[in-house]
């Protein structure tokens, strides 16, 4: 099939959708890329990039088209025009710069912002190509749970573009069957929704124990490390994990490693120094994929969490199906169906969103465990993922899905009249 990805992130930026392509294109795929310039999460361009950015314009064999976008930057006016610019510049640059090319499907990997879609829905009307969508974040919920927007006049604004785009995708992928209710709330008809949930990464199968911990951990291998990777936002609460830190004051041996960035974690870092937990919370900064297994490979534990908000009980974060492929213990403070899956795999331990207090009394009763107990835990995670996340049958199923949808398209457009 010949498949055009629109995604406002893409390599060297670090989502799933980068491990998608190349599955696709190692099945003999024809894959194209339109995004943008890799500014995520810092908000500026990754130096690498701004060196040379010829070294990222394929990625195994499939071309990436980039359009200009305002960087992020830290503020929430950067942000705003950070999603309208990729919204505008792809859409007007992005069928020029992809004329005379031919594609069987659009397919949109929509974590925020819901705009992203918009380049896509301009293709669909100038081709008529048919557009999948995969909905990590929804909006507007996710606007309100984190803060971003309040204005109950202007959510309202926003949920009649997130109806104008669910009506025009001919196939929306959901990463939670939760999310239903608010698709079809919006405008999405059951009949054209998927569960499409996300999949371990290659680089988290096979067992850690042979690899070697990575020089910046070294020196807390004889530590009970929680180890936290991902982005550190509004939404991952980290006012209630200092709870959880500073409640552990009597465990000098339990060290919480942070691996990753994000718009919050200058906040976060002023708050550790001023709460005094620099000795007991270390913030590592953000690292490749590709390096993960020799941070995990530390870890007594591996944390996620997000906060108490409605939208947020409905969602699975990325980072879970990692987790249990990586085979170590999960703490997860949050409510909803992230929770449900650690509790159901019984792959960790799980306490309500906020509970900061709960979540230090979660690491106790992990560090107090037999070593036996812990790699019991991580074989069943990773037993749970290999059942229920497996990346082969996943994206057999998206294969499928556009086939589906090509031999439709190929249907309306040959009928006459």
């Amino acid at each position: 099939m010949r498949l055009l990805v629109v995604s406002q992130y893409f390599w060297p930026e670090n989502f799933r959708i980068n491990d998608l392509v190349l599955a696709l294109r190692a099945r003999g795929h024809e894959v194209t890329v339109l995004t943008g310039i890799p500014n995520y999460p810092e908000g500026s361009v990754y130096p690498t990039f701004a060196r040379n950015p010829a070294a990222y314009a394929v990625m195994s064999g499939a071309p990436i088209v980039r359009v200009p976008v305002v960087t992020r930057g830290r503020t929430k006016l950067r942000l705003v025009l950070n999603y309208l610019s990729f919204a505008f510049v792809a859409s007007v640059l992005g069928p020029w710069r992809l004329r005379g090319c031919a594609f069987d499907a659009i397919f949109v990997f929509q974590t925020s912002p819901i705009t992203a879609a918009l380049p896509a829905l301009a293709m669909r009307r100038l081709r008529r190509t048919p557009v999948l969508i995969w909905i990590l974040d929804l909006w507007p919920e996710t606007l309100s749970a984190v803060g971003v927007v309040r204005s109950p006049r202007l959510l309202e604004l926003i949920g009649r573009l997130v109806s104008y785009i669910y009506r025009r995708c001919d196939l929306i992928l959901v990463q939670s069957r939760a999310f239903g209710s608010s698709i079809e709330r919006h405008g999405g008809s059951g009949t054209r929704v998927r569960y499409f949930p996300g999949w371990a990464e290659p680089v988290f199968q096979g067992s850690l124990c042979d690899i070697a911990p990575a020089p910046e951990v070294r020196a807390f291998a004889k530590t009970f490390n929680v180890v936290f990777a991902g982005n550190i936002g509004d939404a991952q609460d980290f006012p209630a994990i200092l709870d959880a830190v500073a409640a552990l004051d009597d465990r000098p041996n339990v060290r919480w490693l942070i691996v990753g960035d994000g718009r919050a974690a200058p906040a976060v870092r002023e708050e550790i120094e001023r709460r005094g937990l620099e000795e007991r919370i270390v913030l590592l900064g953000r690292h490749a994929l590709e390096r993960m297994p020799s941070f995990f490979c530390v870890a007594g534990a591996l944390l996620t969490t997000l906060k108490r908000d409605p939208v947020f009980s409905l969602t699975i974060p990325g980072k879970i199906q990692s987790y249990l492929a990586a085979g170590i213990p999960i703490l997860a403070m949050m409510d909803g169906e992230g929770a449900r899956i650690v509790e159901e795999a019984q792959a960790g331990l799980a306490c309500p969103a906020g509970a900061g207090a709960v979540l230090a009394e979660c690491v106790r009763r992990l560090a107090d465990m037999s070593e036996a107990e812990r790699l019991k835990m991580g074989a069943a995670g990773r037993a749970y993922a290999e059942r229920e996340f497996n990346r082969d049958r996943l994206v057999s199923s998206f294969e499928a899905w556009v086939k589906e949808l090509r031999e439709t398209n190929l249907r309306a457009t040959s009928t006459p009249g």
